[in-house]
């Protein structure tokens, strides 16, 4: 598995992507891509959980402009999750 990191600041256009964004979330979920995918409590960033290799996640991200042209959108981390328990 692999878990994204993202950082945001409160830029507008970031607020105005974000319905679309959530569909294509909604879309990679039901296709069993995306585990889950939230934003931290504060709203400074979000961590999503892919079931997909490197390779297809780096396609997922190039896909999605919230990711790569979003103003107030940043890729702070990714890094693979070796989970023991519950998935």
């Amino acid at each position: 598995m692999l878990v994204v990191e993202l950082a945001f600041t409160p830029a507008p256009e970031r607020l105005a992507a974000r319905s679309a964004h959530r569909a294509a979330l909604g879309r990679l979920h039901a296709e069993g891509k995306l585990f889950a995918a939230g934003p931290w409590e504060d709203d400074h960033g979000a961590m999503l959980l892919f079931a997909v290799g490197r390779a297809e996640l780096e396609e997922i991200l190039a896909a999605d402009r919230y990711y790569r042209l979003t103003p107030g959108v940043e890729v702070r981390a990714i890094r693979e999750w070796a989970p023991i328990v519950g998935v």
